[in-house]
């Protein structure tokens, strides 16, 4: 899976005030008298999404980068960071979405080329495109849990594949977490889209 860390756009105050009428800074100021960060990102993106109309990208980003700006970190010393889901619905079955992800040869034919996998906690995914993690937990045909750990790309950041039956299809729901920065969220995001339309075109041949 190639990965390009770029964001869609630049997180800078010219870039904000163009797409948003406001700078960072100024929109710091009126999440400052809406509350502050105790408000918590759901509320602060209910404001920002419902009051001032932002798109999606900008409410998220405007979100995350005033935790930033206001130093909140995590028990690990980080900032929680962005979260991007991924989602593909395919005409197959959750074990047979799960069995895309459980063997080396069946993710040469999706995620990238000469991968090794080791399906055990503890085991790991390693392929020729540098992508690399720990597998953490696994339930055949429900779940996977990873610790991704690509040293050019969120290395030790979660990795959650949820698999989930409708009807004659399943959604396959890929969530990446505690990723520090747009360039990571908005490149991930794309990689691991890029991906499961490869899984989804190699199942549904």
């Amino acid at each position: 899976m190639k990965i390009e860390l770029r964001a869609e756009k630049k997180v800078d105050d010219a870039t904000a005030k163009a797409d948003t009428g406001k700078t960072l800074s100024e929109w710091f100021k009126v999440l400052d008298s809406f509350g502050g960060p105790a408000k918590g990102r759901r509320e602060i993106g209910s404001h920002l999404n419902d009051t001032y109309k932002l798109d999606p990208w900008w409410s998220t980003t405007l979100n995350i980068e005033y935790e930033a700006a206001h130093k909140l970190i995590e028990k690990d010393g980080k900032p929680k960071g962005y979260m991007i889901c991924a989602t593909k619905t395919i005409k197959a079955t959750p074990e047979q979405c799960y069995a895309a992800f459980a063997s080396a040869s069946a993710l040469d034919a999706w995620l990238g080329p000469k991968n090794k996998l080791d399906m055990k906690e503890g085991g790991l995914l390693e392929n020729a495109d540098g992508n690399r993690a720990t597998i953490r937990k696994f339930n055949p045909g429900k779940t996977i849990r990873m610790t991704w750990q690509q040293a050019d790309a969120a290395t030790d950041t979660p990795v959650e594949v949820k698999f989930q039956p409708s009807g004659a299809k399943t959604t396959v729901m890929v969530m990446h977490d505690r990723l520090q920065g747009r360039e990571q969220a908005d490149g991930l995001r794309r990689a691991w889209g890029g991906a499961l339309d490869a899984l989804k075109a190699v199942l549904e041949k």
